[in-house]
């Protein structure tokens, strides 16, 4: 979150949206607990998102089809900003990590044609790219099982947005990275094996990525409001992007389309998005039989389902199965989720990266209503301190991928993995929701004697994470120091950490707060003269003097990198 370092995909709530999520959790009208009827459940659904995305702000586009019938269909706050439109439901947005179902479904064409096969080891395609002699299937590619590195965690990559690149150029920025796992042992979001997938679809098919979705899926259902994305083409109704920066909305930062390629370069509105959906019933593109094979969640070597297939992400709610994916690219957060079993269809296309509403959480709910099943008012249970803090510690995810700190503090409990702290809020004595993720679930386990040993975090997108408890103690809080006014306006000034990333340090009377591009503000707080930390996530500021006092720059400390920025204003 400071940076945002992961991109195309829908991307974590910022802290600072949790207060607003939660208002629209917790204020479900009592109505919703009865039966509604479709008018009654439309008129929800216009609220919801009118207060989600408010009338002078970045909006999205929404769309509601169920049976085949479009019951919602409306755009909400506004298109452009700095000319006044406002949304309308046929303009069009980038999708992000929507575009990832499309590549899927390509592959999937292609295995039809018998041009390739899913068990095919990727040098088969594409003999050139270093395997290290782990065998890499073209299905670990699909299922974000393959171990390789994503490229939008390389922290060089933040400094590369502007570049155009050539599809050689955008692999020789991965291809030599040491793996994170060996394919099929575990789940990682991968924006560099969706980038390989589109390789190999060139190189299988003949023609460009952009050319063969075109001929063989967006001509053929008549998608005509479907693109890859360029800044140089003229496309009709394409909206701009905004982040939230210093004083408000600002236009997003540039970012090359030669860049999210595969994993994320397309462009759609929402009533394309209804035609593809409505296309996924029948035989035409693809089989019913790839389908599902897209639609079931790859196993892991020892047996876990990851939740995720051939670019869709599958779960439950209230017995039903939800088929989605969500996208995240920069001054763009949409979402796209089919409830097959009773043929309803949601889409919600904003064009604002930074919130503060996410069309995740907006997406299931509509959905949610579709069927007559509206995501309710949590029913808190009564805990004591002492339960809580009985669930306090330092659990070690399984895999070696970091660790949760859980925290007993104010009454309530919080879990903190790499990123802010989320408060949770609990169900039962063992079970707990969050806020900003309502259908996700904090679970503890318990022996047999009632001793705390583990917890199982359970997401709509992903598998679960499995997490042991440890004996280690709970980190203990930084502490904060007083420092003059004059000592902190040393430090205010723009830190530039790559050409496209920089942070914006102000003081404000005796606090300093720090922006990065395209996040939030956010309190520092010093521990030091020249450290300081923030509290909402788990990253600290080192600033750095010459031998005369001279602020000059400073180290963002991450996540486990060390990421240096020089003072240029």
């Amino acid at each position: 979150m400071f940076p945002a370092t992961r991109r195309f995909r829908r991307a974590p709530l910022a802290p600072a949206a949790l207060a607003l999520l939660l208002l629209i959790f917790l204020a479900a009208p009592a109505a919703l607990a009865r039966q509604l009827t479709e008018e009654q459940a439309v008129q929800v659904m216009d609220q919801l998102s009118a207060k989600a995305f408010p009338a002078d702000e970045p909006g999205a586009a929404v769309i509601v089809v169920k049976n085949g019938r479009t019951i919602l269909r409306k755009g909400y706050g506004m298109a452009d900003m700095e000319l006044g439109v406002k949304v309308e439901p046929d303009m069009v947005f980038r999708l992000g990590s929507i575009t990832k179902q499309f590549t899927g479904a390509a592959v999937l064409l292609l295995a039809e044609q018998g041009k390739l096969s899913l068990t095919d080891d990727i040098t088969k395609h594409l003999p050139d790219f270093p395997v290290g002699g782990r065998q890499i299937t073209v299905e670990h590619l699909l299922t974000h099982t393959s171990g390789i590195k994503s490229y939008t965690s390389i922290p060089a990559w933040l400094g590369m947005w502007r570049k155009d690149m050539t599809l050689t150029e955008l692999i020789d920025l991965f291809k030599n990275e040491p793996a994170d796992f060996a394919p099929g042992e575990r789940w990682a979001y991968n924006n560099s094996g969706y980038v390989l997938l589109g390789a190999i679809i060139e190189k299988v098919s003949g023609q460009s990525y952009e050319e063969f979705l075109r001929r063989q899926i967006f001509e053929p259902l008549g998608m005509k409001h479907t693109y890859y994305g360029s800044a140089s083409r003229l496309i009709p109704r394409r909206v701009p992007g905004y982040t939230r920066g210093r004083e408000g909305f600002e236009n997003a930062a540039y970012l090359s389309m030669t860049q999210p390629y595969a994993a994320g370069s397309l462009l759609s509105n929402v009533d394309d998005l209804a035609l593809w959906d409505a296309a996924l019933y029948t035989e035409r593109p693809l089989k019913q039989a790839s389908l599902q094979k897209a639609f079931t969640p790859y196993k892991l070597k020892d047996g876990t389902p990851t939740g995720y297939g051939y670019g869709w992400s599958r779960s439950a709610y209230e017995g039903r199965t939800v088929i989605e994916h969500g996208g995240g690219i920069n001054g763009f957060r949409t979402s796209a989720v089919r409830l097959p079993d009773d043929r309803v269809f949601v889409a919600v296309l904003s064009n604002s990266d930074s919130g503060p509403s996410s069309p995740d959480d907006l997406a299931i709910r509509l959905a949610a209503l579709a069927i007559g099943k509206p995501v309710g008012e949590p029913k808190p249970a009564a805990l004591q301190a002492a339960d809580l803090a009985a669930l306090a510690g330092v659990y070690d995810i399984q895999g070696g991928d970091g660790a949760y700190t859980v925290r007993a503090e104010g009454g309530r409990l919080t879990i903190q993995r790499r990123g802010g702290r989320q408060p949770a809020f609990p169900l039962s004595a063992t079970e707990f929701a969050f806020a900003d993720a309502p259908l996700d679930r904090l679970v503890f386990t318990k022996d047999a004697a009632g001793k705390v040993t583990g917890l199982r975090v359970t997401q709509r997108f992903g598998p679960p994470t499995v997490a042991a408890r440890t004996d280690k103690p709970v980190p203990t809080e930084r502490v904060a120091i007083k420092l003059a006014p004059e000592v902190l306006e040393r430090y205010a000034g723009v830190y530039e950490l790559a050409p496209t990333f920089s942070i914006n340090v102000t003081r404000r009377g005796g606090q300093l707060f720090a922006q990065a591009t395209g996040q939030p503000e956010f309190e520092v707080f010093p521990e030091s003269e020249t450290m300081f930390f923030l509290k909402v996530v788990e990253a600290q500021l080192e600033f750095k003097r010459d031998a005369g006092g001279k602020v000059t720059g400073l180290v963002l400390h991450q996540g486990g990198r060390q990421v240096p920025g020089a003072k240029v204003k």
